[in-house]
């Protein structure tokens, strides 16, 4: 056998995954040989796979191929996330191209869309897995909106429901005034911005003595509902209980306390707007505040702006700010830089906004999670400190919204009565369904995502042979940005709903950087294509970069000229190869 002078990815790579595929050496089954499974943390089918998933990959391929060459049965499961509001956005994107908006078609005309677009994707998806050369058994590929994972995600919903841990109820969440819909942290984007602290005088009732309270949101003092200083801070304390005049509405408010508020913070006295700030919300709760809502979904006033009913925030916000000049209520105002939240689709900035939706109760699963991992068994992280990274999570755990308002996902199954209201919570339709009507509201695509390493397997079927042989799996591959949103409802999901860890390894990775240490982005224009990559340079080059690039739990900054010292290696593993090719007794037999 000679080889030539020079490794040529094109010609070695040539052929090779289809050869792979076709002698069925990636089918996993082989109930002789003790069995390692592994599920592929799920691509959103939003668009094509970027240097972030290739290095998440590389790892898990490592892993399965390793256990396969120690003899034993491999599952490595492929699969795809339906990615609710992000795959949403990108046809909302394609049909304005159109003249046409997801309205215009209507709710089941839109899904038509959205499968065709999961379809376009999936393939592309799968283009590339191969291109990565991953050993996945694609006789098992699943989708989290394909039949069964929708059955099992509604059975968990009505299993959840009948144990008491969710709830419809009115809380604090991240409101996407464009999208319409409630957020998940996660696809809240913070972002450095300027803006004001606008200082008012809130009149004591019947004096011209004022408080100064400050805020950089002036528009939702219409929503206000009392002002609020530390018990501790005896510069006010005298006034406890008195009422002030919000300076927006006339409207007569207290002067409460309550240790949240900063004695050293501003003037030391806030306003609690509990409908549109997660801490004055928790505030109310504790004194027993009113709600009122000031803005529509759309962030425009509603009623309570009074002569500003309409405007859209920031307008209401200018002409408020200008009014209370001119009546003398307001006392300066401090340019600042602030932390503002942005919605990762849209960039509207996101409102804290007081929401009826589907909540769960978190302090049970919280519990149960911190107990497993601190008994005699726990999942193990690698690295080691991802573990407290875990809890520390958990312990600060509060509850869960899971209902969002698009129609891409789970379509909640609660029925509600058109003359009683009386929910109905079931896997199954009312039979007298012409008199109920369903939830519109999808589930959070992290609630089926939490079911992943089960939900594939066939469960609820427990005595499906996948479930019983690959369940629980052995290891769960992913990035230390998700160890709450994914891995710990995983985890915790997997206690509840089947009464085992999910997986017993945890290995964390970090984020890949540009050669500068910044974040891969399309705004920066810094983003790499893995399939160029390979394309150039071949896919062992690239997963030989990958591999060590950086510490284990560390980000790795990707360069081309480490890309290139991965080709020189394999050339220098090519030579070796081809000179004991060429040494080798032409009678020489592999034994």
């Amino acid at each position: 056998m000679k080889l030539d002078t020079h490794y040529n990815h094109l010609k070695v790579e040539k052929g090779r995954y289809e050869h792979w595929k076709k002698s069925g050496y990636f089918k996993s089954g082989d109930t002789s040989k003790p069995k390692f499974s592994v599920v592929i943390p799920p691509p959103n089918v939003t668009g094509v796979l970027h240097l972030g998933h290739a290095w998440d990959n590389t790892f898990q391929d490592i892993i399965a191929r390793y256990k396969k060459a120690q003899g034993f049965d491999v599952l490595y499961l492929p699969g795809m996330d339906h990615a609710g509001i992000a795959t949403q956005a990108r046809i909302d994107g394609r049909l304005r191209e159109r003249g046409l908006s997801r309205y215009d078609l209507g709710r089941e005309k839109f899904l038509e869309e959205a499968w065709k677009w999961k379809e376009e994707y999936a393939s592309t998806i799968r283009s590339q897995w191969a291109k990565l050369g991953l050993m996945l058994d694609y006789d098992h590929e699943r989708f989290t909106l394909d039949k069964g994972l929708n059955d099992a995600v509604k059975h968990t919903f009505v299993e959840l429901y009948n144990r008491g841990y969710l709830y419809l109820g009115e809380r604090i969440i991240n409101w996407d005034p464009v999208f319409q819909t409630a957020l998940s942290n996660i696809e809240v984007i913070h972002k450095d911005v300027e803006g004001s602290f606008y200082y008012f005088k809130y009149k004591l009732e019947g004096s011209d003595f004022y408080l100064s309270v400050a805020t950089t949101r002036p528009e939702t003092m219409f929503a206000d509902v009392a002002l609020v200083i530390n018990p501790r801070d005896e510069r006010y304390t005298k006034y406890l209980g008195k009422n002030f005049v919000n300076p927006v509405n006339n409207e007569l408010i207290p002067l409460i306390a309550d240790d949240y508020v900063d004695l050293e913070f501003g003037t030391g006295v806030m306003k609690c707007t509990p409908a549109h700030d997660a801490n004055d919300f928790k505030i109310g709760e504790r004194h027993n505040l009113s709600r009122p809502i000031c803005l529509n979904k759309d962030a425009t006033l509603n009623e309570r702006g009074l002569e500003l009913a309409g405007l859209d925030r920031f307008d209401a916000r200018e002409k408020l700010v200008a009014k209370m000049k001119e009546l003398d209520l307001l006392i300066k105002v401090e340019k600042i830089v602030h932390n503002v939240g942005h919605s990762e689709r849209s960039d509207a900035i996101i409102e804290p906004y007081l929401s009826k939706q589907w909540f769960l109760r978190m302090d049970h699963f919280a519990k149960k999670s911190i107990e497993g991992q601190k008994g005699d068994d726990p999942i193990r992280f690698f690295p080691k400190r991802f573990n407290k990274t875990y809890l520390n999570w958990m312990e600060i755990a509060e509850d869960w919204c899971v209902s969002r308002q698009i129609w891409w996902g789970h379509r909640i199954p609660a029925y509600y009565h058109k003359e009683t209201g009386e929910i109905v919570v079931s896997v199954t339709p009312p039979k007298d369904l012409e008199n109920y009507r369903q939830d519109e509201d999808v589930l959070d695509t992290w609630f089926s995502s939490a079911l992943w390493p089960f939900s594939t397997l066939d469960w609820p079927n427990t005595d499906s042979e996948l479930f019983k042989r690959y369940y629980p799996t052995d290891v769960m591959v992913t990035g230390y940005d998700i160890i709450f949103f994914w891995v710990s409802r995983m985890i915790f999901m997997g206690l509840e709903l089947t009464n085992e860890k999910p997986f017993k390894d945890v290995v964390i990775h970090g984020l890949i950087r540009d050669e500068q240490g910044r974040k891969m982005s399309k705004s920066l224009g810094n983003g790499v294509d893995p399939i160029e990559v390979i394309a150039k340079y071949g896919v062992d080059s690239l997963r030989y970069f990958l591999a060590g690039a950086s510490t284990p739990g560390q980000d790795a900054r990707y360069s081309e000229a480490r890309i290139q010292a991965s080709v020189n290696y394999l050339n220098k593993i090519w030579n070796a190869a081809r000179f004991l090719l060429l040494n080798l007794p032409e009678d020489f037999k592999p034994g």
